[in-house]
């Protein structure tokens, strides 16, 4: 995927914000659309279809959590990687935005040169991967990776896209236990820096939606998905 092709969706309250990672962005060529609260947010996702959201949390009307939820619940987003950006530091605000369906979070004030490396990090995953194979079934569960589909059975699933390379990644190779810095490396990137607790947390929601019987933590280890 081409730079110029590659659309992201920049949503913050403060406009000196929007203007200076907007600036550095599209500098680098990508096609840049902005936002300043959650409910516009949702209404420009809508109608642009992003590759890449970077969120804010704290804003007016709707917040950066409440706005992710959303986004996460219409189909045609699914695929759309969304990174929090944020003054807040606390671990139970990173968690929350975990939960309601980031890939990632940024910590602002942050360096245009960082900004930019991490935003390519993210996108990478929209990069085709010709080695994999494009529809995995196991038992009853159909992992399409080309659709980013999920079926269990004849239900369809609807996953944030980091749950859904956690779960393809894990089911690649059932009964394979996966260390938890692989499962870094292979999901998140070795270039995007991520909380200690966000494969748990991913796996946890996971265990919701696909069984809790699938997913089996080795202590000290990692994880394997269990046929």
């Amino acid at each position: 995927m081409k730079k110029r092709d590659t659309r992201i969706l920049l949503v913050d309250d403060e406009p000196d914000i929007l203007e200076i990672i907007g600036y550095n962005l599209s500098s680098e060529g990508y096609q840049i659309s902005t936002a300043e609260n959650g409910v516009e947010a949702i209404a420009k996702a809508k109608k642009h279809r992003p590759h890449l959201i970077v969120l804010d949390v704290m804003m007016p009307e709707m917040d950066g959590i409440e706005a992710c939820e959303k986004i996460r619940a219409i189909p045609e987003l699914s695929e759309t990687v969304i990174t929090f950006l944020t003054a807040r530091g606390e671990d139970y605000s990173q968690v929350a935005g975990f939960e309601a369906g980031a890939d990632d979070y940024i910590t602002k004030p942050i360096k245009p040169k960082v900004l930019i490396s991490k935003v390519k990090a993210l996108l990478r995953r929209f990069k085709e991967d010709s080695e994999a194979e494009s529809t995995v079934k196991i038992g009853n569960l159909t992992i399409n990776r080309e659709e980013y589909k999920i079926l269990k059975g004849k239900q369809e699933i609807i996953l944030p896209r980091k749950e859904f390379e956690l779960l393809a990644l894990l089911a690649s190779r059932p009964g394979k236990v996966f260390k938890r810095e692989d499962i870094l490396d292979r999901v998140w990137g070795n270039e995007v820096v991520v909380g200690g607790r966000t494969i748990d947390v991913h796996i946890r929601k996971l265990r919701e939606k696909i069984g809790d019987e699938r997913f089996k933590t080795v202590k000290g280890v990692g994880y394997k998905f269990v046929v």
